[in-house]
């Protein structure tokens, strides 16, 4: 069922519980000045695990039975490192299936906190094949990433938090990927406030949300490298709720390219003082290719910080950076 504000009242208090915490909701002096209105950022990167996934995962895994066999789900890595940390908290066993593009230091994240990680095929869809079976054959519990009614649930704790925190907010930017962090924040936000603009941010390349909205109907996509990996992957063939959320209430969809995320990770750290995902900085690289359109108080997500650090590293330097089999060309930070 389509969750409603109470469900998202109701998670504030079960992740309370399983100890995801509510996140500042800082200024960016600089993309203030550059945009002409005051923007925020809200900073999921200091959640236990570094993501906002802890909130959804561990609603959903405060309503599993104590004696469930084990749970899993399929990641692109954050949500798997959302989803052990809260079967950790349970005491259950945990599964996490990914694909081969999942990088290694979000891998050896979630094998820190105690999970098994699945490594199946090059793409979502296959490593979401093995999760399907662990349910089927083994009887797990299945956490999903994104389409599920106690996800959107815990991800929508985010909108009650920024409209508490900034009562007089125009506009939300998200970062899109399954729809599950989207469909909840403007779930809640919408509910407490009707006409605030909420806009889905994604990478221009393999951006399923975006293609599935275009097509009206859940579409494959090829995955491909990104420095916004957590936002790659399918919504599921039998999608069932972020698709008709998103569809029904999201302002707009905005795409950036690589380039573009690339500059916005450089900002984040020279000008907030931030270490953050690609994923975290599509709202800000938005914002600095003038592709969306502030008209008042904005504030966007800074959603993980689990990067691979040489990546990281090369980008804040300037140099090339591999995606793949390609180049990323440099450029120093204000060059």
């Amino acid at each position: 069922m389509i969750p409603v504000l109470a469900d998202i009242l109701a998670a504030r208090q079960a992740i309370g519980a399983m100890a995801a915490l509510d996140t500042p909701l800082v200024p960016s002096p600089t993309l203030t000045e550059r945009s002409g209105f005051d923007v925020l950022l809200k900073l999921e990167i200091g959640q236990h695990t570094g993501a906002f996934k802890l909130r959804g995962a561990a609603n959903a895994a405060s309503r599993l039975p104590a004696d469930a066999p084990g749970v899993t789900c399929c990641s692109t890595g954050n949500h798997g490192r959302a989803v052990a940390y809260a079967a950790a908290r349970r005491g259950l066993k945990a599964i996490i299936c990914m694909s081969e593009l999942v990088p290694q230091a979000k891998i050896d994240g979630i094998r820190a906190l105690g999970a098994e990680a699945r490594i199946i095929g090059r793409s979502q869809d296959e490593a979401q094949i093995e999760a399907t079976r662990l349910v089927q054959e083994e009887g797990f519990a299945e956490i999903p990433p994104f389409d599920h009614a106690d996800i959107i649930s815990g991800q929508g704790t985010i909108g009650l938090e920024l409209l508490e925190q900034w009562p007089d907010l125009h506009t939300i930017l998200v970062p899109l990927s399954g729809g599950g962090l989207a469909a909840g924040i403007a779930l809640a936000a919408k509910a407490i406030r009707p006409n605030i603009r909420v806009i889905g941010i994604s990478m221009q390349n393999g951006a399923a949300m975006h293609a599935a909205l275009e097509a009206d109907k859940p579409v494959s996509v090829e995955e491909v490298p990104s420095l916004a990996d957590s936002l790659g992957g399918g919504i599921g063939t039998e999608n069932t709720l972020t698709l008709q959320l998103c569809r029904d209430l999201l302002d707009d969809v905005v795409l950036v390219s690589e380039s573009e995320i690339y500059r916005a990770m450089q900002f984040h750290y020279y000008e907030d003082r931030l270490v953050c995902e690609g994923a975290s900085a599509v709202g800000a690289a938005a914002i600095l290719a003038g592709k969306v359109r502030l008209d008042g108080p904005t504030a966007t997500l800074i959603t993980g910080r689990n990067v691979d650090m040489k990546t990281f590293t090369d980008i804040v330097s300037g140099r090339d950076v591999m995606l793949g089999n390609d180049v990323l060309k440099g450029q120093p930070y204000g060059a």
